[in-house]
């Protein structure tokens, strides 16, 4: 394969161990081992380093059972490439192991898109998605992938995006759409768990208009609400009937620091 296609780690060793052993064993003391699993259409996972978000991913990942094919989709904090930006070709590394990107699938979707574009530039140096991977590979090594991250926060393009995403999926049941988000950034403990639960009640409703809204009227600091309204507006349409919130925590949880906490939440539609 073409290195250039090759889509190494950028934040391992900092986000998470580097070395496999180490990320193995830091993943299985965060897992919550009795968890029942069940087939869930999407899920909503955090994205900063293991130590602060690293339980709420682990956890909800654990009720879920992974599916072949994974559409991950993140925040572009980079700014890089374009305002919607798919790989459609090549392969991710982590220290667990390689996904192979569905070339089939990815092309498909691009294909039926008006918006998404073909553009590695925007992955290269993001971490958003690249954070998940460990977690989801250290149940399940050999799945597929379509990564996609977005700059834009239009929703009406948002929406659309969903629905593009939707129905290329609606005869491939064996997708899973992950949404990567972290909540409330460098706000107080209190404020923070307030604005986070006004978003939180939202996407548990399914309702990417009311998220959108309660966003702007809060000015909630959530990084990924771009990806979570195409996971909202796909779900839907794939089946999704409930979500449940799996886990809630803040980096105050870990640091003790109330003064200036990020939110981290996870949560599974089904």
């Amino acid at each position: 394969m073409e290195l250039s296609k090759i889509r190494r780690p950028c934040v391992a060793g900092q986000f998470y161990p580097s070395s496999s052993s180490r990320l193995k064993s830091e993943i299985e003391s965060l897992v919550d081992k009795k968890a029942r699993k069940k087939d869930v259409i999407a899920c909503m996972l955090p994205h900063a380093g293991y130590m602060y978000s690293g339980r709420v991913a682990a956890e909800t990942v654990s009720q879920i059972n992974i599916k072949d094919k994974v559409i991950l989709l993140g925040p572009n904090h980079t700014g890089n490439g374009s305002d919607f930006s798919i790989m459609t070709e090549g392969l991710w590394q982590t220290p667990l192991g390689e996904n192979n990107i569905d070339s089939a699938l990815a092309k498909e979707l691009l294909k039926n898109s008006k918006y998404l574009n073909d553009d590695m530039s925007a992955h290269a140096y993001e971490h958003s998605l690249e954070v998940e991977l460990p977690i989801l590979q250290y149940f399940k090594p050999d799945f597929e992938i379509v990564p996609i991250t977005f700059l834009s926060d239009n929703i009406k393009m948002l929406k659309e995006i969903g629905v593009e995403i939707a129905a290329v999926l609606k005869d491939k049941p064996k997708a899973l759409i992950v949404a990567s988000s972290d909540m409330t950034h460098y706000e107080s403990e209190a404020e923070a768990k307030r604005k986070d639960n006004e978003a939180i009640q939202a996407i548990l409703e399914l309702d990417e208009d009311k998220l959108m809204e309660r966003i702007q009227r809060f000015n909630i600091t959530m990084c990924g609400f771009a990806p979570v309204v195409v996971m909202l507006k796909a779900a839907k349409l794939l089946g999704a009937k409930k979500a449940t919130l799996v886990k809630y925590q803040t980096s105050g949880d870990i640091t003790g620091d109330k003064a200036s906490v990020v939110g981290y939440a996870g949560i599974i539609l089904y």
